[in-house]
């Protein structure tokens, strides 16, 4: 192979161009987030001022559910922003250069989220008309298993905003050669503050505009990217040519990494414990007036964030096909899986300034909407959860309007330091549906034990999440240990360097083959992580109703039930009570 004299260092120095014009665009959308922060935050400080009769609890309305009068435009805008983090930016494409279109096929499993969300978690939750989806565990069980459920959320919102504020700043660090730990410092700094001053509507007013940022990000990469190979015809051929557009795997092995009933199922579930039960999304739902404005938001959610997964995945194609004979990860010209994308918008764009800052902008906009989302909802989930039920007097506006903004800025600072702990682990996008699935599975299962199990109580509720957790506890582990041990191997799709115009050193790739083992429980694929912990959840809650008491169901709201069961279990209560649900069922009432 006939290589010119310039070297791969050459090659990843002159990718750094990240100019004056790059740095002015993603410093000015910095600027605008803090100022929305600061004119929500003034603007309702003045409002409470002005309006003295106001509820003591105001405060806390006003900054976790904007009093419940936000509109459905900038909501579903948010629950754009706040679910596409820098993880779907970069790890679907990155996914999709290394395996293949099969993730792709989530499609299928995000339209099964939007019908659970539709005829069971939302009808529910605005009927109760709660700021804190766990509060829903109180309700429908006892204290004891809402302070799991709210542990379990907080656990898996810390294993997630790592992940989430590391995938932008490694972006930065492979376009402009800054150290990953100063940016991550200096942005969360800047998210940190704007959510804390400004609560949920500067959240979701930053969210608006970071999406716009992030659509137009990726439209310009796509267009630009796609005529620079030569066309769709170009892109479509070498795809398939390596085998990364290809059909559903409908194999009925539960072990194979992807397979179209992982990614329904598996994929599918996963979709509804990220959206259903998770504070940070049910809470823009909550700041709704009314059921169909939420009916509403969830429909614009679903088309958007089809249309903006399809737009991640062809990027992993538009990778290959402008890579595919000089892959950067053999030649080391990326130095992490999940630079693939960083490298193709400074190939793209380098030479148009401005441009490429904008992209990143768009990256970090994904990342920082899901990261003021979710100090946010922790926010909710400690004033609610922690402290409320466990205080005898009212707190104060002073005390928690303290405590709100204290909690942003301790979980904040807890999650850029565990960035340090995220850096050393894989892909993220694999990681994120590992880690998280952990504590949202049973999360999940406790929800639909509670709403399609009437007769199930509190005791057999928190038998079943601790047996759910710990079985994950095993699951999750284990196959990690398995995956860093190579026993569990994940083969890509192949790639080439024989195309290459640089130089780089020379690796002996070595074919590495599973060692022998007998496969087990811990082999399955990480999609049904999360439906594994929902199952064993409300089976164990089911088989511990059996030995630990039934509830009597007569003595239950039935707005705590799915709406379509409730004409099934409480035939005989009351007009009165059957009167209130009737009333709620109207989709047209306003909550």
């Amino acid at each position: 192979m006939n290589l010119s004299t310039i070297t791969v260092q050459d090659v990843s120095r002159s990718l750094q161009g990240f100019g004056l014009a790059d740095y002015v665009v993603f410093t000015v959308m910095l600027m605008i987030c803090i100022a929305i922060g600061i004119f929500f935050g003034w603007k309702d400080h003045n409002r409470r001022q002005k309006n003295r009769t106001a509820r003591r609890d105001s405060e806390a309305l006003d900054y976790l559910v904007g009093s419940r009068k936000l509109k459905i435009f900038p909501v579903a805008m948010s629950l754009v922003a706040s679910w596409l983090s820098g993880i779907a930016l970069i790890g679907s494409s990155t996914e999709t250069y290394l395996y293949g279109i099969q993730f792709g096929y989530i499609f299928t499993g995000i339209i099964l989220m939007a019908f659970s969300m539709n005829y069971l978690f939302i009808p529910v939750f605005h009927g109760l008309q709660i700021t804190s989806v766990y509060e829903y565990l109180h309700l429908r069980f006892d204290k004891r298993v809402r302070l799991l459920g709210s542990v379990l959320f907080t656990a898996a919102t810390l294993l997630h905003l790592p992940i989430v504020i590391f995938v932008p700043a490694l972006a930065f660090n492979q376009v402009s050669g800054i150290n990953v730990h100063f940016i991550t410092t200096v942005v969360c700094t800047v998210c940190i503050f704007y959510t804390g001053v400004g609560g949920i509507k500067a959240v979701v007013w930053t969210d608006v505009l970071q999406t716009f940022v992030m659509v137009g990000s990726l439209i310009l990469i796509i267009w630009k990217g796609t005529a620079d190979i030569g066309g769709l015809g170009v892109l479509i051929e070498r795809n398939l040519a390596s085998g990364r557009i290809e059909p559903p795997n409908f194999s009925l092995d539960p072990t194979e990494r992807i397979t179209i009933w992982a990614i329904f199922f598996g994929g599918g579930v996963f979709w509804i414990a990220k959206n259903a039960i998770h504070q940070m999304m049910v809470q823009r739902y909550l700041s709704l007036p009314t059921f169909r404005d939420a009916q509403r938001a969830l429909i614009v959610f679903t088309i958007m964030i089809i249309c903006l997964m399809a737009m991640c995945f062809y990027n992993g194609l538009l990778i290959y096909a402008t890579f595919h004979d000089c892959d950067p990860l053999t030649t080391k010209l990326a130095r992490a899986k999940d630079q693939l994308l960083p490298i193709l918008v400074m190939k793209v764009f380098g030479d148009y300034p401005g441009l490429a800052g904008l992209f990143i902008s768009g990256i970090f906009s994904a990342s920082l909407s899901s990261l003021s989302t979710g100090l946010n909802s922790l926010a909710a989930i400690v004033l609610e959860d922690f402290v409320k039920p466990f205080v005898k007097q009212r707190l104060s506006e002073r005390k928690t309007r303290y405590l709100m903004r204290g909690t942003v800025f301790v979980f904040g600072a807890i999650a850029v330091l565990l960035v340090l702990v995220v850096e050393r682990l894989g892909t993220v996008l694999q990681l994120s549906m590992s880690l998280v699935p952990i504590s949202l599975g049973p999360l999940l299962g406790v929800f639909l034990t509670g709403m399609l199990l009437p007769w199930v109580n509190a005791k057999s509720a928190l038998f079943g999440t601790t047996t759910g957790l710990l079985f994950m506890l095993y699951i999750v582990v284990r196959a990690q240990i398995s995956i860093a041990s190579k026993e569990i191997i994940n083969t890509t799709k192949p790639v080439s360097v024989e195309g290459c115009s640089y130089e780089f050193d020379e690796i002996v790739e070595t074919v590495e083959h599973p060692t022998s083992f007998n496969k087990s429980l811990h082999h399955v694929s990480f999609l049904y992580y999360a439906l594994i912990g929902a199952t064993v959840t409300s089976v164990s809650s089911l088989v511990g109703a059996s030995f630990l008491g039934r509830q009597n169901t007569e003595d239950l709201n039935p707005l705590l039930v799915a709406p379509f069961l409730r004409k099934f279990y409480f035939r005989k209560q009351t007009n009165e009570k059957i009167g209130v649900v009737h009333c709620f069922e109207d989709a047209d009432t306003t909550l």
